[in-house]
């Protein structure tokens, strides 16, 4: 071989591995259009990595994102044609992304990733490292993980249960298996639907409250019901409210979510204790 050939299959091989390097650096372009991802996304994704989130985390009614968060991505309506003006490499949606739009990324050679809804903290912490994996911020995702873990394990209360009635707007209420119940229930709340048999998004009617009333009523959204007379001539019955943008979805809102229960929980043990005190 002569010295001019050994050379030209030194850089062809040098070539090949910066491509290859290059290739195992690459961190793929994202497009979410599921509102739970976009907020851990914004959290472990690399800057430039995420070109947009879905629109809903642009309406602060609709969205678990702090306002000053989501205003740092562009929006979209989840419709093909915005989403590959975009050029994303990974498009993640939800299990309800329909299959046409599907079909369309796909043909575009856009990876599709979907995330389901998070029921449990095993769950949301599955997700953030199913997302940290789709981003190779593995490391990220670990920081986030670790402190929603913290905040769970922080959260943790002890004494007898307080019977809790988590009343959204419409009338629903939390059930089993999701994670506003998980949550109630690390903080030292126990589902008063729930342990009525009352499953995720069943509808109480406020006659079956007033026959039947909690220790504690957290008003999530705006019930009409709440604001009912009737209600006011119940005795022992306390009312807080809870923001409904903490329930919509798990990862970073999580930490928030149980701040605030912890905050009603210390509450009422500090109003309990006074009224001891005063003989109350």
């Amino acid at each position: 071989m002569t010295r001019l050939a050994a050379l030209a299959l030194l850089a062809l091989a040098g070539c090949g591995g910066d491509g290859e390097e290059r290739a195992a650096s690459h961190r793929p372009t994202i497009v979410s259009l599921n509102p739970c991802a976009d907020a851990i996304l914004a959290e472990i994704a690399a800057p430039g990595q995420l070109l947009a989130i879905s629109h809903y985390s642009h309406d602060p009614a609709a969205s678990s994102m702090q306002p000053s968060d989501a205003r740092r991505y562009a929006s979209t309506g989840g419709t093909v044609e915005e989403i590959l003006a975009l050029s994303p490499d990974v498009v993640v949606a939800d299990s309800f992304l329909s299959p046409a739009t599907a079909s369309a990324l796909e043909r575009a050679d856009v990876r599709v990733e979907r995330l389901g809804i998070a029921g449990s903290l095993e769950d949301s912490l599955a997700q953030i490292r199913q997302l940290a994996e789709l981003t190779g911020e593995a490391e990220r995702g670990e920081a986030l993980a670790g402190r929603i873990e913290s905040a769970w394990h922080a959260a943790s209360a002890d004494g007898e249960p307080v019977p809790t009635l988590l009343w959204q707007q419409g009338g629903i209420v939390a059930g089993e298996g999701s994670l506003a119940f998980a949550m109630l229930e690390q903080a030292g709340f126990a589902s008063h639907s729930a342990a009525r048999g009352m499953g995720q998004g069943a509808y109480l009617p406020l006659e079956q409250v007033l026959a039947d009333p909690p220790q504690l009523v957290l008003a999530a959204g705006d019930e009409r019901a709440l604001s009912h007379p009737a209600l006011k001539t119940l005795d022992d019955i306390r009312y807080e409210t809870f923001d409904s943008a903490l329930l919509y979805c798990g990862g970073p809102t999580i930490p928030r979510a149980l701040a605030r229960l912890r905050e009603i929980r210390r509450s009422m043990e500090n109003d309990t204790t006074l009224a001891r005190a005063e003989g109350r």
